[in-house]
């Protein structure tokens, strides 16, 4: 699992996943979510700026991250 640090209260889904690389761009991770592939807390999410926050775990293309507040 992978592990993704974020100094603010929370990132965007679409955002989180751009960060990552595993989407190429802003509109690649939102075609991604509304394509129904990406889950957070093992729920799959449609809402391209959902809110992540720190301890929550973001699975896509068989990858697991889970999101940490930077110290």
């Amino acid at each position: 699992m992978e592990t993704f640090e974020i100094s603010g209260e929370y990132i965007e889904l679409y955002k989180l996943l751009k960060a990552l690389g595993l989407c190429e761009s802003g509109a690649t991770s939102k075609a991604a979510i509304d394509d129904g592939d990406v889950t957070v807390d093992g729920k799959i999410e449609t809402r391209k700026r959902c809110k992540v926050f720190p301890e929550s775990v973001v699975e896509y293309l068989g990858q697991r991250i889970i999101v940490k507040k930077s110290e």
